[in-house]
């Protein structure tokens, strides 16, 4: 009875196991046959083709290279094209050319690059590209120029000369390019003129223009000494006013480096920079002596140790220009430059101030120095002790302006004021004019000149062997040749 009972209940569990697996199979093959799962399926398959092929690195150039060949060109060109490429297209069909290459586009990578023409057609973007540029470079300066710049107090003495608008412009326009705010004392001999004032209206700077009474002499030992007064004319004036900031000697014929206004920022009370002497020597057999015996450096400036420490200074050997340095302003000689010059020294303007805060002891009041004006030589002069100078430009080892005596002789017929009233003389006729006008004259000499080739260039009527017309075009040459020659004396007699 028992035995039963458990077997009715085995067959039972096993029908009911039987029944429903066939419930799931017949609900799997439902889920199968539903429209909607197919569609997702492919749906799912067609999305991970797609990641598939994007993932590749090669799969944009297969883009570009199936829907995109009329927008890019070709990263790959046979031989034919590249040797085509090379060849110089004709003068007629050149412009057409650059204009279609200018509209162009090249692939590099997997970026397409568009090739814009140059210079740019739009200015306004152009002027939008260097304003952007120019807030870059105002932010670099801004993060690792100087924090808190101070003002540039330029001093120049000048005098009214042939070359002062040559020499004066040039300093003008370095004085214009510094970054910082700066003040440009202008100290001249003579007095005043309007000929200075012009010059340095120009610039748009901030000018003190102050004259001095005495004049420039023709010496150059003299008028060294009087520029050292102009210079200490310029220090009182900026005592007087109170002007705060580095002091820089611009001298109006020297050439100034941009660093050396970005060196001055960094002086505390006096720094010195090393400056290059410009100077010709037209004999060249010291050249050849000078190599053999190893002559110094034409610079003068601080002279550092291996810590960078100053012990002492490099001067300018002038030993070598004895007796055939210039002494007036006419000598056709080079002119040599002082122990120490001016312009190589950068002071800090409290320096020269009557009552200032932290100002130290080592230095000399400008009243100390009245009397004296014609002895000082270099700002060194203002010191009592010259081991507290700084130097500068990596301790004296770069050059950052460059010290030149160029002046015109005085019997010079440059222009005054470089105005060319009445106009220029006609000295080559002009062939081909654009204007209607009659040719000028030729001179009596190049008429007869002319005369002679007309005479010489006339055909003949009579047929001579080409070894008569070379002998023919050989007599012409030489007739014209003896005609120049004809000339030249009438002119120079």
């Amino acid at each position: 009875m028992k035995l039963s009972a458990l077997q009715q209940t085995y067959l039972t569990r096993r029908a009911n196991s039987f029944r429903g697996s066939a419930q799931l199979d017949s609900s799997g093959d439902g889920s199968v046959k539903s429209p909607a799962a197919i569609f997702w399926l492919v749906i799912h398959g067609v999305c991970c083709l797609i990641s598939l092929v994007l993932g590749f690195r090669f799969s944009r150039l297969v883009f570009f290279f199936l829907f995109s060949t009329s927008l890019y060109t070709a990263p790959f060109r046979s031989g034919s094209e590249i040797a085509a490429q090379r060849e110089v297209p004709p003068a007629v069909n050149r412009t057409a050319t650059s204009v279609a290459s200018t509209a162009s586009r090249v692939v590099v990578g997997r970026h397409g690059i568009r090739i814009r023409p140059w210079p740019h057609p739009d200015p306004v973007e152009v002027m939008k590209a260097h304003r952007i540029i120019e807030r870059v470079q105002r932010e670099q300066r801004a993060l690792f120029g100087v924090k808190n710049p101070r003002t540039v107090i330029a001093v120049t003495p000048t005098h009214v000369r042939t070359f002062q608008t040559l020499h004066l412009t040039g300093v003008m326009h370095t004085l214009m390019l510094v970054p910082y705010d700066l003040v440009w004392i202008v100290v001249e001999a003579g007095g005043v003129t309007n000929e200075t004032a012009s010059i340095i209206a120009k610039s748009g700077l901030r000018t003190m223009h102050v004259g001095f009474s005495q004049r420039l002499p023709n010496s150059w030992e003299a008028r060294h000494k009087l520029e050292s007064r102009m210079r200490l004319h310029a220090l009182r004036i900026v005592r007087k006013e109170k002007l705060d900031g580095v002091v820089v000697f611009a001298d109006d014929s020297n050439m100034h480096s941009m660093e050396l206004f970005d060196e001055a920022q960094n002086v505390k009370w006096i720094g010195a920079v090393s400056v290059g002497i410009l100077l010709h020597s037209d004999e060249s057999s010291y050249m050849v002596q000078s190599e053999e015996e190893g002559a110094s450096m034409p610079v003068q400036g601080p002279a550092c140790n291996a810590t960078d420490k100053l012990v002492g200074w490099h001067t300018f050997n002038s030993l070598r220009y004895t007796g055939r340095s210039a002494v007036y302003i006419d000598d056709r000689a080079p002119v040599l430059p002082r122990k120490l010059e001016w312009s190589g020294f950068v002071l800090n303007s409290w320096l020269v101030w009557k009552d200032a805060d932290g100002k130290p002891e080592w230095v000399k009041d400008l009243d100390e120095l009245d009397g004296v004006d014609e002895e000082i030589e270099s700002p060194l002069s203002l010191l009592k002790s010259t081991s507290v100078v700084e130097p500068l430009g990596n301790c004296g080892r770069q050059v950052l302006l460059w010290w030149l005596r160029v002046e015109a002789r005085t019997d010079s017929k440059f222009p005054s004021r470089w105005i060319i009233d009445p106009p220029l003389d006609i000295t080559i006729p002009s062939k081909r004019t654009p204007w209607p006008d009659a040719p000028p004259e030729l001179p009596f000499n190049e008429k007869i000149l002319t005369g002679t080739q007309e005479q010489t260039n006339k055909p003949s009527t009579r047929t001579k062997s080409p070894r008569s017309r070379r002998s023919r075009s050989k007599r012409k040459h030489d007739t014209k040749v003896i005609g120049v020659q004809v000339s030249t004396h009438s002119e120079q007699n």
